[in-house]
């Protein structure tokens, strides 16, 4: 039988995870009659197993246990400890004294008894009988196994399933269902002992034998009592837990001896385990980075391009684009530049705890090249927005320039027909007297009509002008029909004058003619082209982008309204004029030949203009009342922004200053800041609704055509860059506590070390930025009790700052103090383990490592290793020295 006394004779006040989560009994479970049955077999024999070394045991043990005497017997064996002398009366008050000395004992040991009292054993409750038994197993046979950083229960099954994983059919995942065929008690027998078992000739539909086999065996030859019957277990839907638990313990201290070899496994396992793990972080560290730079690579050409576009809404359309880059696609981009850089530091930490070189990426994939990249990208990203306003506010002036010109060109095309065809024709030769006279008071009149033409052509000169400087993009057809206006206004002066001259050298032959025609077409020939201009301006485009500019327009209009008054009179006065014509040719039986031969406008013509011109002041009025509601509306987007905006500004910068606090003065453990830190972040995220209202208010801005704002300092950008700059700040400072406790976990530090560096480096952190320049760190040095030379110094700089940046970190001084005063792995001592393995060789055999080794960590060092080559090698051997060296940086595989 195993001796417990050596295992088990420890301090009562050790750890008692494990068996605080056992010890809330179920006693339900015993409702179920094959469990009890399989516990009651089990519970025995285990106690039979102990007790016989005191020459006794028990038949019954619900009966057995009742005065106590057995029960403190059962504790002395398996304790190797001495009880208090028990009472031997027959008294049931000597029975509870008795059971009660048993079970301070075992509360003694740190177990925590519930609901088990000595009254119900000595009443012979079986509930609380095989709930008292069961805890004693757990204390003394099971609580103490180890495996691989993992006690008790869960050790127990991690040391099964590493025993059974190379035999086939058997897959334990727990100590029930798993067991039931037989062949995982085989397998571990064999494991061991492969000598006592044929497991080849094991069948898996044959769980009766292969029970018997294992239980027959390990009774004759291990010592084990045979503990259950193979029907029990075969015979129930799922067997007992705690039964087979119990069975299976004794499996395992049978076999303890053979834990020098696993434990030498285990290291190499540990140590192999983390090369690969840091392995695949640089190679998800290299992918994610090439990605991201790649990203980078194609979006910066996009950003650069300034292809100019001919409309406002092509530009609009790339805004667009722009917004959905800043919204949808950059994020996750910033999301993965933040995490490559936790990754990265991640990776560090974890290879200098580790005792492995330092990871340097491949050329161009370092942190500072990405930061670098990113930077650029970032100021390409704000050249391109400022660029797209700009050109925005450029396409607008070039449209509404466009629309002016050619309007005001139709106008004057419109004025010109028919003036070449007019100057050019003779009629003044076969004219009268009095009509010669009227032709040239006509064309006298046409020619102040071309002079008040001139300030419109000399206007569609200017904006073609404006438009060509302006890179309009269809300046070429505006280019032509300006210098066809031009042309023909040219032509029309010359045909003038020369028209001019030819009625000058008739005019002795003429007659005075009818003033009073002459008086109406001089008057009627401004006031004409006048309500025409007032139409023209009527009708004006016009673009305003503040309240100011339209109650500029508004206030122009009303004074144009307050001179119709004057206007109208004047138009009554040509007016009456043509009645007084009518009314003289009436008196004087004059006959009118037909219409003023001095001008083309007719009473009924001024009629109808100044009609229309009347009917389109209402609706000038109505345009710009519409622009100044426009306007206002703008103005409420421009408060409703602000407000918002100021409120975000100030909690970002409110909160930046917090985590800089944070930062220098956090208590507690690093479990606890670490949490606080995590809820604070949550906290943060949770206010991301406030920085997407005010992305919703600034799309409501940009889409308005809003391009400035007096209300606020802030600028969406400026916000958006703070906001991840307060989002990665944080992440960083999670990492940090993250490495701590990394650096804590495998150095040992103790929470009061971790408070005392930390004190210390605050008070040498002058500058409170989380980092001391080296002459800072030399005094904290000295502060700790290090006599430091110049040589010394700059050894122990070359290990906190490798990168000559000039400044320590405080991460990188607690890895320096842990350092100084913990052990670590070592290449001697993952050779000393390969050593056990190999039985002392001086090499080792393929299948030496697959026995040994998880598969996959077997192939991976038998991938590795090189051939030996010593004198006392075999073919096939390997070398695992040179290998061990290797994996510490040592020598090249």
């Amino acid at each position: 039988m195993v001796d417990y006394h050596a295992a088990n004779n420890q301090p009562s006040g050790g750890p008692q995870t494990y068996m605080e989560q056992e010890n809330d009994w179920d006693r339900d479970l015993l409702l179920d009659p094959a469990w009890e049955k399989q516990q009651r077999k089990t519970f025995t024999a285990w106690c039979n197993s102990h007790l016989r070394k005191a020459g006794t045991q028990i038949e019954n043990i619900e009966e057995d246990f009742r005065d106590g005497l057995k029960l403190m017997l059962l504790l002395e064996v398996i304790s190797g400890e001495r009880l208090p002398k028990p009472e031997r009366g027959k008294m049931r008050v000597h029975k509870i004294n008795n059971v009660n000395k048993a079970l301070d004992f075992i509360a003694s040991k740190g177990v925590k008894l519930v609901s088990i009292g000595a009254e119900e054993i000595v009443d012979g409750n079986i509930k609380m009988t095989l709930g008292m038994i069961w805890t004693i197993i757990l204390r003394f046979a099971i609580q103490d196994i180890s495996v691989e950083e993992t006690s008790a229960k869960e050790g127990l099954l991690l040391w099964c399933q590493r025993k059974t994983a190379p035999y086939k059919n058997v897959n334990v995942q727990n100590f029930h269902i798993s067991w039931k065929d037989g062949l995982a008690f085989n397998a571990l027998i064999h494991r061991h002992r492969p000598d006592l078992i044929d497991y080849d000739n094991l069948r898996k539909d044959d769980p009766v034998t292969n029970l018997n086999n294992a239980f027959e065996v390990a009774e004759k030859h291990l010592d084990i009592p045979k503990m259950l019957d193979a029907e029990d277990i075969v015979g129930t839907l799922r067997p007992d837990e705690k039964a087979i638990m119990t069975y299976v313990s004794c499996f395992y201290h049978a076999f303890s001896g053979a834990q020098k070899a696993e434990t030498a496994a285990n290291r190499i396992c540990k140590v192999l385990a983390v090369n690969q793990e840091n392995e695949q972080m640089m190679e998800d560290y290299e992918k994610l980075a090439s990605n991201l730079l790649e990203w980078i690579r194609r979006t910066i050409p996009w950003l650069e391009d300034r292809t100019q576009q001919k409309t406002v809404n092509d530009m609009q359309a790339k805004q667009e684009d722009f917004r959905d880059y800043r919204t949808v696609h950059k994020p996750p981009k910033v999301q993965e530049k933040c995490q490559l850089e936790i990754s990265f530091n991640t990776l560090q930490t974890k290879l200098r705890l580790s005792n492995r070189p330092a990871f340097m990426p491949s050329e161009g994939r370092m942190v500072s090249d990405i930061n670098a990249a990113w930077h650029t990208l970032e100021g390409a990203e704000k050249g391109y927005e400022e660029w797209i306003l700009s050109e925005i506010r450029r396409l607008e002036r070039l449209e509404h320039l466009a629309e002016k010109f050619h309007q005001k060109a139709a106008i004057h095309e419109s004025w010109t027909s028919g003036k070449e065809a007019m100057l050019t024709q003779k009629d003044y030769e076969t004219s009268t007297l009095s009509e010669v006279k009227a032709l040239l008071r006509k064309h006298e009149a046409f020619e102040s009509d071309l002079a008040a033409h001139q300030d419109r052509v000399e206007q569609i000169a200017a904006i073609a002008q404006e438009l060509n400087e302006l890179d309009y993009y269809d300046s070429a057809s505006v280019n032509d029909r300006c210098q066809k206006i031009c042309d023909q206004w040219d032509t029309l002066g010359a045909l003038t004058h020369r028209r001019k001259d030819s009625l000058e050298r008739t005019e002795k032959q003429l007659e005075s003619i009818d003033e009073l025609y002459l008086e109406y077409a001089k008057r009627a020939a401004p006031f004409n082209n006048w309500m025409e201009g007032a139409m023209e301006d009527l009708q004006d485009m016009f673009i305003v982008h503040n309240i100011e500019e339209i109650q500029g327009l508004i206030a122009a209009h009303e004074q144009f309204k307050s001179t119709l008054p004057e206007a109208n009179k004047e138009r009554e006065a040509i007016q009456a004029i043509q009645a007084e014509v009518q009314k003289i040719a009436q008196s004087n039986g004059i006959k009118l030949s037909g219409a003023n031969p001095y001008t083309t406008i007719t009473p009924g013509s001024i009629d109808d203009k100044w009609e229309q011109a009347m009917a389109m002041v209402p609706q000038r009025d109505k345009a710009l009342q519409e622009e100044l509601n426009k306007q206002n509306s703008n103005d409420t987007l421009r408060a409703t922004f602000a407000t918002q905006a100021n409120a975000v500004g100030a909690y970002i910068q409110a909160k930046m200053e917090e985590i800089g606090r944070i930062s220098i003065e956090m208590n507690g453990t690093l479990e606890d800041q670490l949490t606080h830190l995590r809820e604070y972040q949550q906290s943060i995220l949770s206010y991301m609704p406030e920085i997407n209202k005010l992305e919703g208010d600034h799309q409501h801005i940009q889409e308005a055509l809003i391009f400035d704002n007096q209300y606020t300092s802030y600028t969406m950008e400026h916000l958006r860059v703070g906001w991840e700059q307060l989002l990665t700040t944080i992440a960083r400072t999670i990492n940090e506590v993250e490495n701590q406790i990394l650096t804590r976990d495998a150095k040992g530090i103790s929470q009061e070390q971790l408070y005392e560096y930390r004190a210390s480096f605050n008070h040498f952190d002058k500058k409170r930025s989380g980092q001391m320049v080296s002459d800072d760190f030399r005094a904290l040095l000295i502060s700790t009790g290090n006599s430091l030379g110049d040589t010394e110094f700059a050894r122990i700089m070359s290990i906190v700052d490798p990168n000559n940046s000039g400044a320590v970190t405080f991460q990188a001084f607690i890895d320096f103090m842990s350092s100084e005063t913990t052990d670590k792995d070592s290449a001697d001592q993952v050779i000393a383990s390969f050593k056990i393995l190999a039985g002392d060789k001086n090499y080792i055999m393929p299948d030496e490592l697959r026995r040994e080794l998880p598969p996959d960590q077997a192939e991976y060092c038998i991938a590795r290793m090189a051939p030996y080559t010593g004198p006392d090698g075999v073919p096939g051997a390997l070398d695992y020295m040179s290998f061990s060296t290797a994996l510490y940086g040592e020598s090249d595989l």
